[in-house]
């Protein structure tokens, strides 16, 4: 089952206010974050972005990041806002000695997210996911589409120009959010998830040929033995009440344990909610055996039934 066919194309411009900015700046900005995400820093070309995710020791997701760099000595990490100063805090623990400076940056630019046409109104050609265009003193980065839709997220210093299009609502972003695929770590599922849970590794947000980060060895065993039980999938649920992140995920077959949780939901713009779910994959692959039969549900055994749809991106099975 899928509704995104019935919903019109998007075109528009919306302020992305649930988002905050951390800054890295000094000489050993790139060094130290190199250290602390599970993305390759040193690497990140002055023309690309990247997701990333900043880990515990037991490779549990604390954020997750859109990172870029504004200059070599310059990085800024897009997150939730309700983990912003919480992960800042934690961040700074481990500055120590080197020459770099965090900060809380969100009121120093502007975020705002930008789909269809308003895109093509800035952009002078459509690019490659997570790559940077600089546009005077902004800069425009490709996202992951949502729904067939193209999106990208523009950043500029607060006294910029507010990029120009029609005005969409957050709701509906948040739903091509969901429907990329790709769930943004907020408060709500701190630490519930290593980062192939939530298929971080397929979408360009772990690089395993880098050096050590925390929770570094958690995530590569995950990968490479085999151990990863669980994955990220797209469901759509024809119910009045928002799935909320952290909220459980049941399978039919046990009626008393959750099979995984919800990371990140949003209204369909033609009925019911769709959303990312974190789920055992031996569950998801009894869902998708069993179509049209309720295997999934949310809350309880009785809640919602939730209906697995196509994800938008394959799931990378060989690094």
């Amino acid at each position: 089952m899928t509704m995104t066919s019935s919903v019109s194309p998007i075109s528009g411009v919306v302020k992305l206010a649930h988002l905050g900015i951390i800054r890295a700046v000094g000489e050993d900005a790139v060094k130290f974050l190199q250290g602390q995400l599970t993305q390759d820093v040193a690497l990140l070309e002055p023309t690309q972005a990247r997701l990333a995710a900043f880990c515990n020791a037991k490779g549990r997701m604390q954020a997750s990041f859109v990172l870029f760099k504004r200059s070599p000595e310059d990085i800024l990490l897009v997150c939730s806002r309700d983990l912003l100063a919480a992960t800042l805090k934690r961040l700074s623990m481990f500055v120590m000695r080197a020459k770099a400076k965090l900060s809380d940056a969100t009121d120093d630019f502007l975020l705002y997210g930008l789909t269809g046409n308003a895109i093509d109104s800035i952009a002078s050609s459509a690019q490659p996911v997570w790559t940077k265009v600089d546009i005077d003193e902004a800069n425009l980065i490709f996202l992951y589409p949502g729904a067939g839709q193209a999106r990208a997220m523009w950043c500029g210093p607060s006294a910029s120009p507010v990029p120009k299009g029609e005005r969409i609502g957050l709701e509906l972003w948040n739903w091509l959010e969901v429907q990329s695929g790709i769930a943004t770590i907020s408060q709500s599922i701190f630490e519930s998830f290593v980062p192939q849970m939530l298929n971080y590794e397929s979408v360009g947000g772990v690089n395993f040929k880098k050096g050590c980060y925390p929770g570094q060895e958690i995530v590569a065993r995950s990968q490479f033995r085999g151990t990863l039980k669980r994955r990220a999938y797209l469901v759509h649920a024809d119910t009045d009440s928002a799935p909320a992140p952290g909220q459980e995920v049941f399978h039919a077959q046990d009626s008393d344990q959750p099979c995984g949780l919800v990371a990140a939901s949003a209204a369909h713009p033609a009925g019911g909610f769709d959303a990312i779910v974190s789920i055992q994959t031996a569950a998801a692959a009894d869902a998708a055996a069993q179509s049209g039969v309720k295997r999934l549900s949310l809350a309880n055994a009785a809640g919602p039934a939730l209906t697995l749809l196509p994800l938008p991106y394959p799931l990378l099975e060989d690094i």
